[in-house]
């Protein structure tokens, strides 16, 4: 190879890395930065990967117009243009006027800010692996461009694993999206060299490619059926599914976060790199096995839930991803065609993802009233795994034979539905009402219904419970759950400002018992992001109801309702918003104290619940309150199954815990003493603070 053919080379795999790093490194810097306008929800990700997904999409179905439609010359002018608009557009930072104000659905909103921040960069950018690729198969003929879309996914590797270890903790917000507008226009420059480059080139006459088939299964080289063609949408389309339905899973019980956005997207995109350099990477046999293995580990996994240890929960889940990707993606590449179909063959797969995303971002919410994407995401690939063995006349277990091999695939199919249908109906158990909606899933459940005494409904989200109230009616109003007597919230609502009305402030609505503290003359302000948990506050439980004081709910995420409001003057402030076990990080940021701050009256008291599995938060809330001058106490309470109330451990803090009132939360508390780590909305790294 000659020298310029070697820097044109290089030149086309510079411009598809950097472009595929853009993309990847886009994807978290945003999604994270629109994380607090919508309460920390985990859908705020699945929300943004749909957008993603549809747009990558749309890149696709842009690059193979140009390429099938359009002269060598012309489709270097009209994507220099694209990428003109798009450079001008950066840098890619939403604005503020796209906060929700408490009322609207968050997807459409989402899906609408994502559009009009990194809409057209995004779009360019997702056009470039296929079109380059095409490009690419012109200018050096004979070459296969398939090892590019390796050196894509690797590029995207690169950026996922970056981004939470180098660049969220060195730079905030703000700088990265400079730093990333900047590396756009570097790659709009490359992309315009290699434009040019393929534009001064003639088509090449279809007799004189030799391209590289080797790996190319023989029946689609030349001719992709529609049957072919479906099943590549398939595959990419259950992928896609399982990603995100492991993403969710992990985020609804641990936290949502970009280091747990990225962990499973990288696998996903290490078995594309995998599969898509070498077939030496995927062996169908020991892959077929050990799928079964890690669909009956996910099983058992999600039958214990939040209760099982964290390693092996995120173990789990994430092999089971990697294995049913590499199943999916393997067979993607078995069943890939000759590089002149390549542009639909992206095309495709592209649309694969996009359903994927759409069905676990829009369609399951709407169809299953529980997480029951990753069931479907499971029964999914093994019911594909033995379509191709069935239909792969190189293969062994080709067209059913031998029938005890499809004995055993056909038994599995059983178990597997048995297994799955099994623990759905475990979660559905007891369950008086489900609701399910953009902020997950709530369950209403009815526990010891023929035990009078112990009687109780309770609301669950996800595996955590967010609060029970007894049936028997002398046991109706008694304080359970984390806000027993003894805990520290008990203390301070009983305790603080004798002989006067308090106002109450109340970050996280759950069932209100809250209200059960209030005194004739107390006014208590809850603030609840998730309209149905308002509803089923009111319907099944009598908190709320029976409060002797004046209660108030407020529609929306807490902190964006209170930076909108007038000083409230609270005497405290309880601050308990957990989803599932995930910590809504935009609430215990220093920017957050500020707001709290700002509500507290002089002297008032700041109380937050931090009870966890899996993270200790003591360090961050300390460092905030070592910053606001205040002193702080640590509270912990032991749970008593005859009051309902649960193992707790609280974090009171105020100017001044030495008045006389405060005597009782003194005794049963004690100070933090351990390292602190200040959090802003910026900068925040769950990993400083896991257990």
């Amino acid at each position: 190879m000659s020298d310029f053919r070697r820097i044109s080379a290089a030149s086309f795999a510079a411009t598809i890395f950097l472009s595929a790093f853009l993309l990847f490194q886009v994807q978290p810097l945003l999604s994270k930065t629109i994380l607090p306008w919508f309460g920390g929800t985990p859908a705020v990700w699945t929300t943004c990967m749909l957008f993603f997904q549809a747009v990558l999409f749309g890149g696709y179905a842009y690059a193979h117009f140009l390429t099938q439609r359009l002269a060598p010359r012309s489709q270097a002018v009209v994507h220099l243009s694209v990428l003109l608009a798009a450079a001008l557009s950066c840098p890619v930072s939403p604005s503020d006027v796209w906060k929700p104000t408490g009322g609207e659905d968050p997807t459409p909103l989402i899906l609408q800010l994502l559009t009009a921040s990194v809409g057209l960069p995004f779009f360019a950018l997702s056009a470039t692996g296929p079109l380059l690729q095409s490009w690419f198969s012109r200018v050096h003929a004979g070459t296969s461009p398939y090892r590019l879309y390796a050196l894509s996914n690797i590029g995207s590797l690169l950026a996922l694993v970056t981004y939470p270890f180098l660049f969220e903790p060195a730079f905030d917000t703000a700088l990265q999206s400079v730093i990333w507008s900047w590396g756009f226009v570097a790659f709009g420059v490359l992309c315009a060299l290699c434009a040019m480059r393929a534009g001064s080139m003639e088509p090449p006459l279809r007799s004189g490619i030799r391209e590289n088939f080797e790996e190319t299964n023989a029946d689609v080289a030349e001719n992709p059926t529609w049957g072919v063609r479906l099943l590549w949408f398939l595959l990419a389309m259950t992928a896609s599914v399982m990603l995100l339905a492991t993403t969710n899973q992990v985020c609804m019980d641990v936290a949502s976060v970009p280091f747990l956005w990225v962990l499973p997207l990288t696998l996903y995109l290490m078995t594309f790199i995998l599969c898509f350099d070498s077939d030496r990477w995927y062996s169908r046999k020991w892959y077929a096995i050990s799928l079964a293995v890690s669909v009956l580990c996910v099983c058992v996994v999600m039958m214990k839930g939040a209760a099982g240890s964290l390693i092996a929960q995120v173990l789990v889940y994430f092999a089971g991803l990697f294995i049913s990707a590499m199943v999916c993606h393997g067979e993607l590449v078995r069943l890939k065609p000759s590089p002149r179909h390549l542009t639909s063959f992206y095309l495709v797969i592209s649309a694969g993802g996009a359903a994927g995303g759409l069905f676990v971002g829009v369609v399951a919410p709407l169809l299953f009233p529980i997480y029951l994407e990753m069931h479907v995401a499971l029964f999914g690939v093994w019911v594909l795994m033995m379509l191709v063995f069935f239909r792969d006349r190189r293969w062994v277990l080709h067209a059913g034979r031998p029938r005890w091999a499809w004995g055993g695939l056909l038994l599995g199919v059983f178990v597997l539905a048995a297994l799955l249908r099994a623990q759905a109906n475990n979660n559905l158990n007891g369950a008086v009402e489900v609701a399910r909606n953009f902020y997950g899933v709530l369950r209403v459940q009815e526990k010891h219904p023929h035990d009078p005494d112990r009687r109780c409904y309770r609301l669950m989200h996800g595996h955590i419970v967010h609060g029970l109230q007894f049936h028997a009616p002398k046991k109706r109003l008694i304080p359970t759950s984390y806000y027993g007597r003894q805990s520290a919230v008990g203390h301070v609502l009983q305790n603080a400002g004798p002989n006067r009305p308090l106002h109450v402030g109340v970050v996280g609505l759950g069932i209100g018992t809250v209200a059960a503290y209030a005194k004739p003359g107390d006014r208590y302000r809850f603030y609840e992001i998730n309209p149905e948990v308002i509803r089923l506050a009111r319907k099944h439980f009598t908190f709320l109801a029976s409060c002797r004081g004046e209660v108030s709910i407020v529609t929306g995420d807490a902190r964006q309702m209170m930076e909108r409001e007038p000083p409230q003057q609270f005497d405290v402030l309880v601050v308990d918003a957990f989803s599932g076990d995930a910590i809504p990080t935009h609430l215990v940021s220093r920017e957050a104290f500020d707001v709290y701050r700002r509500h507290l009256k002089p002297g008032g008291v700041l109380a937050f619940h931090i009870s966890n599995l899996y993270f200790d938060l003591r360090p961050v809330l300390a460092s905030a309150a070592g910053q606001l001058g205040w002193q702080s106490l640590v509270v912990v309470s032991l749970g008593d199954r005859d009051t309902g109330t649960k193992d707790a451990m609280w974090m009171v803090m105020a100017p001044n815990l030495a008045r006389p009132e405060f005597a009782p939360l003194r005794k049963a508390g004690r100070p933090y003493h351990g390292p602190t780590i200040e959090w802003t909305d910026s900068r925040n790294n769950l990993v400083e603070i896991l257990r």
